[in-house]
């Protein structure tokens, strides 16, 4: 059943009543780049749709910088009528409020279910979401993110970035290369944070009751794109051109991303298996804007601290390893810590100058990253420890992944280091047996303890 909005939003959802199109902006103490994202969003509400109702709904965790005072005082709506020289049917609407948490808990989540429950109660026909901390928005974004869903009928875009080869990391090691593998679509940008949803999903998405804590924090987008493939959602792709936002390096900023996402994908996995372990292979999701040729600012990587928090995770997380992997599985990724460990110390002798770590210094082989990952869903199917002891024991194992995968890219060009991250969601199509063998095993297992014949899931071939 569909629970009614919360008190704390009636407020401001009766004062506007109803609007055909809206731009949610989650934030928490963004006050420095908001004003940009809200003038944006702004622009394009005008420029492209001055037909529809428009509405912009910033929710906030109740930053001290003052971000939700920028939202309101960002340049009025009939500014931007006057620079766009375009007269809308319909006044833009703002909202600005603070968000309550889900079950105790604040995050960036959170703050969509309170952007969800907007929309629904506004009756909108699209909602686009916007990250608070772009620098790179442009008007067109609104068009590009709601458009497909208003003129195309579908009902999830998701971005289609260009990106600096050393940026999104999470992304291009696990969430790009698994999404496609498990469910056959190619979603290059399965969390890029900048989405348009059709009206019907967010009533999806608000009937869902897998919404765990991870998924009020970071896993939400995942659960997102997830929650749309497997209930059957048309789903497609929309070119914005380059993504530059607060840069985050993998081995200093994203390990509490990093777990929060793998968490959700891991409890995404087995919920929606009967889904997708019928699939083999994979093909393109339609993809609308004109493709542009960018450069995306370069992102810097502490390649030495990613190695030696790889070697590290050996001996803090061995035990967890042989646990949770295969044995060839465990003993392979073993090898590669040491490996590291002794990259990383010829790289920081204390008797020489410091030596920059070369491309040919370390590398982590794809099919071995691909056995890694299908072995720990296994391990979550499995139960074999807690789900956060697994994915804490998998965070060492992600940037020994990525220092391979960077150090190989350092060289390259934008569309060759593109290659390298399709290679490697070939090898994840390619062991995808592996991952379905091993899964039906478990439900054998089942099977026979229980003694009540094929567990559910079985039967896939």
């Amino acid at each position: 059943m569909l629970s009614p909005v919360p008190p704390a939003l009636r407020d401001a959802v009766e004062r506007v009543g109803r609007a055909d199109i809206m731009v949610g902006i989650p934030s928490f103490r963004n006050a420095a780049t908001i004003g940009h994202v809200a003038r944006a969003a702004q622009a394009g509400l005008v420029q492209y749709f001055p037909d529809l109702r428009p509405v912009l709904v910033n929710a906030d965790a109740g930053s001290p910088d003052g971000t939700q005072r920028v939202v309101v005082e960002t340049e009025p709506p009939d500014y931007v009528e006057r620079i766009l020289l375009v007269r809308p049917r319909n006044r833009l609407q703002r909202i600005s409020l603070t968000y309550p948490e889900v079950d105790g808990v604040g995050g960036k989540g959170a703050a969509l279910r309170t952007v969800f429950e907007v929309a629904r109660a506004l009756e909108v026909q699209a909602l686009v979401v916007v990250d608070s901390d772009l620098r790179s928005i442009l008007p067109e974004w609104i068009e590009l993110l709601a458009g497909p869903i208003l003129k195309g009928g579908f009902d999830f875009v998701s971005p289609l970035y260009a990106r600096h080869k050393n940026d999104g990391t999470i992304t291009n090691t696990v969430t790009y290369p698994l999404t496609r593998a498990l469910y056959g679509l190619r979603i290059r940008q399965p969390i890029g944070g900048d989405f348009g949803v059709s009206g019907d999903l967010v009533d999806h998405y608000l009937q869902q009751e897998d919404w765990t804590p991870e998924v009020s924090r970071f896993g939400v987008d995942i659960w997102m794109t997830t929650s749309a493939i497997a209930g059957g959602f048309a789903v497609c792709q929309a070119r914005l051109g380059a993504k530059v936002h607060d840069p985050k390096d993998p081995g200093a900023d994203l390990g509490p991303m990093f777990s929060q996402v793998l968490s959700t994908i891991l409890r995404l996995t087995e919920r929606h298996a009967d889904r997708w372990l019928q699939v083999r292979g994979s093909h393109d999701v339609p993809a609308y804007g004109f493709e542009r040729v960018v450069e995306p600012p370069p992102l810097q990587i502490d390649f030495l601290r990613l190695l030696e928090e790889f070697h590290r995770g050996r001996l803090a997380q061995g035990e967890q390893w042989d646990r949770m992997l295969a044995p060839q599985t465990a003993e392979m990724v073993c090898e590669l810590a040491t490996d590291a460990g002794a990259a990383a110390d010829r790289a920081a002798r204390a008797d020489a100058p410091r030596q920059p770590l070369e491309p040919g210094d370390f590398a982590f082989p794809d099919e071995a990253w691909a056995r890694v990952v299908y072995d720990v869903c296994v391990a979550a199917h499995r139960r074999v420890l807690p789900l956060d002891r697994l994915v804490a024991a998998l965070v060492p194992l992600y940037f020994g992944r990525v220092a391979g995968l960077l150090l190989e890219v350092r060289d390259l060009g934008g569309e060759q280091a593109e290659a390298v991250v399709e290679r490697q969601a070939r090898a994840f199509e390619l062991a995808k047996s592996y991952l379905v063998s091993r899964w039906q095993e478990v439900a054998q297992e089942v099977a026979q303890a229980e003694g009540d014949g094929p567990a559910p899931g079985n039967a896939a071939t």
